[in-house]
């Protein structure tokens, strides 16, 4: 009974295998009828099932099925632009790319030593025949993909299309082409990885772009630092960015988007000390830069160092004398001094000699001579609001006429 029990588990297992293998054959009848999409659901158990003998043979066939797929449905492409009749190009483009995968695991499997330890490639040279100039079918679907908004798709038929070369089917070809769009698809697969967040591929794909066209460093540099930056998780993270965007700017101080990167990273930081330190490098790296003037004296300012505030705007209005903002600043920083004189110099009741009034009107005129170099370069306040301001100058000084002019401009002053 024991016996007759085996007999019957081994029948069965025979079967299954027998069952597997006899789909490849189905499989492959219904593709010498053209009917792709009925040997592909033939052929799919057997693509997974373990029963199944011959995976590799499994997988060509796959490989078959969706190259003459592709192949069938670009042909009506071709002639569409004769006779205008509608094909399917989603289909097409999903074909392509798994043709090309089924191509990549039939290898795989292909390369595995048989029952006496050998490796018998049986199907790499006829991938090679198919696919050696297929790249550009892979590049035309990524962006078919990227244009409806399938970003997934397209980083996949991108990805292998890039893979190609360094595939075993293609490791060893010497003569494989190199398309002039490589380099741009590289690119956009850094890009469009850095959108999706997935920041490993965005950084390893931006540093092949770059090994590709060094004079587009930039342009890959760029993507490496807003990936790390959108990646920072802890302190030493954002810390490495820094480190990192600084080498960079040392590297090309004519770059400006080095320069704004680290100014929006200590816009948000939130310390004093790295930034105070930041501007310091930057003085030292470029003292013709007018925005870290700019901002070493904005941060003066703030803190009522108004002495240096003012050296510091006007380090900046030398290297640009149409710096609206540090002229600006210049008056506010005047003013601030003459009302830091004024209490200084009043008695405990708030009362000022006329001899002391006329000292503090003079630094009073320091500040309108900047406020009215800021009204000369931006009359409409697109920039500064300089109105008030000079209300205030023309109410000290009791020029009622220049404070009717700015009245005239600003009537909500007159209230």
């Amino acid at each position: 009974m024991k016996k007759l029990m085996m007999m019957a588990l081994m029948a069965a297992a025979a079967t299954t295998t027998f069952a597997q293998d006899a789909l490849v054959k189905e499989a492959k009848k219904a593709f010498s009828k053209n009917d792709f999409d009925a040997a592909a659901q033939t052929l799919a158990p057997a693509l997974t099932s373990s029963e199944t003998v011959d995976k590799a043979a499994a997988w060509n066939m796959q490989t078959e099925i969706m190259y003459g797929k592709w192949s069938a449905i670009n042909e009506q492409s071709i002639k569409s632009n004769v006779d205008h009749q509608p094909y399917d190009t989603l289909a097409m483009h999903r074909a392509a790319v798994q043709a090309w995968k089924s191509a990549l695991k039939c290898d795989e499997l292909d390369q595995l030593p048989d029952a006496k330890g050998k490796v018998k490639l049986k199907y790499r040279s006829g991938s090679q025949t198919k696919f050696k100039v297929f790249g550009v079918s892979l590049v035309q679907a990524g962006q078919f993909f990227y244009q409806q908004k399938s970003n997934q798709e397209a980083l996949e038929a991108w990805k292998l299309y890039l893979g190609m070369k360094e595939s075993p089917i293609f490791a060893e070809v010497k003569d494989f082409p190199k398309d002039a769009f490589y380099a741009d698809i590289l690119y956009y697969v850094a890009f469009l990885s850095y959108q999706e967040k997935a920041y490993a591929d965005a950084e390893k794909y931006a540093k092949l772009f770059a090994q590709e066209q060094p004079e587009k460093a930039d342009e890959a540099n760029e993507i490496l630092l807003f990936s790390k930056k959108d990646n920072c998780k802890t302190k030493a993270d954002s810390l490495e960015y820094l480190a990192q965007v600084k080498e960079m700017r040392k590297a090309d101080v004519s770059n400006e988007r080095y320069f704004n990167l680290l100014l929006d990273y200590f816009g948000h930081a939130n310390d004093s000390e790295a930034k105070a330190q930041w501007v310091e490098e930057e003085i030292a790296l470029n003292p013709e830069n007018k925005m870290v003037w700019a901002i070493k004296g904005e941060t003066a300012m703030n803190a009522d160092n108004l002495d240096e505030a003012i050296t510091c705007f006007e380090k900046a209005i030398e290297l640009d004398p149409t710096f609206t903002a540090c002229i600006f600043n210049c008056g506010r920083c005047y003013y601030a001094k003459a009302m830091a004189l004024q209490d200084k110099l009043a008695d405990k009741n708030g009362m000022i000699t006329q001899e002391n009034r006329n000292k503090v009107a003079e630094v009073v005129k320091e500040a309108e001579k900047f406020y009215v170099r800021t009204r000369e370069l931006d009359p409409d306040r697109e920039v500064c609001n300089w109105a008030y301001p000079l209300y205030q100058i023309y109410y000290f000084l009791k020029d009622e006429a220049k404070q009717n002019e700015i009245i005239a401009i600003d009537p909500s002053l007159a209230q």
